[in-house]
C-alpha cells in the first residue's frame, strides 16, 4: 500500500440497490418475444445510465461529482458574502484610513512581486503546503458537522466517543449537542499530523476517505463521532499513502489513553464500511485539492506567499531545463523517423515568430 494511485473503484450497496431496482422497474420491450429469448429483455437505450447514479452519490470515487464539503459550505459562504457587501460601505472610510497609515508606517501586509523580489505561493497540487492544507481540511470537516442532517441519521457504536472515549476525562452528557469550533478540529488534526510526521497529501486522502465513509455507510459526522471518524480516516490514509506507515501502537503513544485493541477494531470497522475500497484516483485527488483551494478562497483563507529564494529558483530552472531537454529529444527522434513510401508527407519545422 504505497503512494501509487489507482482508478479502480467500487460503488456502494445503496447505489447498486437503486440501480438494480430502477432497471427492473422498466416496462418490458414488446418487440422481443418470449419464444425467442425466454426473458423480457430491455433495449440498451432504455436502460438508465448507472454511471450517472455513481456520479451523483459517490464524489469520492468519480472526478466529475461535486465534493460534499463544498456543497455544504455554500450557504455559509453566501451569508458571509452578503454580510461583507452590506458592511462594505460603512467600513470603506475606515479601511482607507488604515491603508494610509499602513503605507506611511511601511507595514502593509499585502506583498507584491517586483524586479528584485518575486513572491510565490508555496502550495501546488504535487506539493501542497502542510499547514495550509490541514486548515482547509479541518474547515471542510467543520462545515460537514455544522450543516449535517438535523433529522438524525444512524450513529454507529464504533465511532461513538461515549462508548469508546479517547481519553480518561469524563465525556459530558451533552457531548452530542455542542458543535466543535474549527480551531478545535484543527488542533486535534494538527497534533496527530505533527506527532506522526504525516504529509499534506495524507490530509487530502483523509478527507476523501471521510466523505467516502459518509456516503457508503449513510451516516453523518456530528459532535458525538467526529474525533473517531477523523482518527480512523487519518489512520487509514497514513497506511495507504506512506510507504513507511505509522503503526497503530504509535497512535496509542500519541493518544495516551487509547488501547491498541480499540485502534485495531476502529481500523477494521472503517475498512469494512468502505468495502475495502481504499483506492484514490489521481483525478479525484486533484478535484479535492482544487475544491479545498476554492473553499479557502471563499473563506478568506490564503496561503501566505514567500519570496523566491536562490535555491528554489535554481531548482525550478533545473526542472525547466530537464523538461526542455526531453522535448528536444522527442523532437529529434521525430525528425530522424524515416517516412514510408506510402506516405511521403514530411513534417516541416517552422520557427514561431512572436510579435
Amino acid at each position: 500500500m504505497g503512494s501509487t494511485t489507482s482508478c479502480c473503484v467500487s460503488s456502494s450497496p445503496k447505489i447498486r440497490r437503486n440501480a438494480h431496482s430502477r432497471l427492473e422497474s422498466e416496462p418490458p420491450d414488446t418487440d422481443l418475444s418470449r419464444e425467442d429469448t425466454g426473458y423480457n429483455l430491455q433495449h440498451i437505450s432504455d436502460r438508465e445510465n448507472v454511471d450517472e447514479l455513481n456520479l451523483e452519490c459517490n464524489p469520492s470515487d468519480h472526478p466529475r461529482a461535486s465534493t460534499l464539503f463544498l456543497s455544504k459550505s455554500q450557504s455559509d459562504v453566501g451569508e458571509k458574502r452578503r454580510s461583507l457587501y452590506v458592511n462594505h460601505l460603512t467600513h470603506i472610510a475606515e479601511s482607507k484610513r488604515h491603508l494610509s497609515l499602513s503605507l506611511q508606517q511601511g507595514t502593509n501586509r499585502r506583498k507584491h512581486s517586483s524586479c528584485s523580489t518575486i513572491y510565490l505561493d508555496d502550495n501546488t497540487v504535487s506539493q501542497p503546503n502542510l499547514k495550509f492544507t490541514i486548515k482547509c481540511v479541518t474547515l471542510a470537516i467543520y462545515y460537514h458537522i455544522k450543516n449535517r442532517d438535523k433529522n438524525g441519521r444512524q450513529l454507529l457504536d464504533i465511532f461513538d466517543e461515549k462508548l469508546h472515549p479517547l481519553s480518561k476525562c469524563e465525556v459530558p452528557d451533552d457531548y452530542y449537542k455542542q458543535d466543535p469550533e474549527q480551531r478545535q478540529i484543527y488542533r486535534f488534526v494538527r497534533t496527530l499530523f505533527s506527532a506522526a510526521q504525516l504529509t499534506a497529501e495524507c490530509a487530502i486522502v483523509t478527507l476523501v476517505y471521510l466523505e467516502r465513509l459518509l456516503t457508503y455507510a449513510e451516516i453523518d459526522i456530528c459532535p458525538a463521532n467526529w474525533k473517531r471518524i477523523v482518527l480512523g480516516a487519518i489512520l487509514l490514509a497514513s497506511k495507504v499513502w506512506d510507504d513507511q506507515a505509522v503503526w497503530n501502537v504509535d497512535y496509542c503513544q500519541i493518544l495516551k489513553d487509547i488501547t491498541v485493541e480499540d485502534m485495531n477494531e476502529l481500523e477494521r470497522e472503517f475498512l469494512e464500511l468502505l468495502q475495502f475500497n481504499i483506492n484514490v484516483p489521481s483525478s479525484v485527488y486533484a478535484k479535492y485539492y482544487f475544491d479545498l483551494r476554492s473553499l479557502a478562497e471563499a473563506n478568506c483563507l490564503n496561503c501566505p506567499p514567500e519570496p523566491l529564494s536562490r535555491d528554489r529558483a535554481q531548482r525550478l530552472e533545473a526542472i525547466s531545463r530537464l523538461c526542455d531537454d526531453k522535448f528536444k529529444d522527442v523532437k529529434r527522434a521525430i525528425r530522424k523517423r524515416s517516412a514510408s513510401v506510402d506516405n511521403l508527407a514530411a513534417v516541416r519545422w517552422v520557427p514561431a515568430i512572436l510579435s
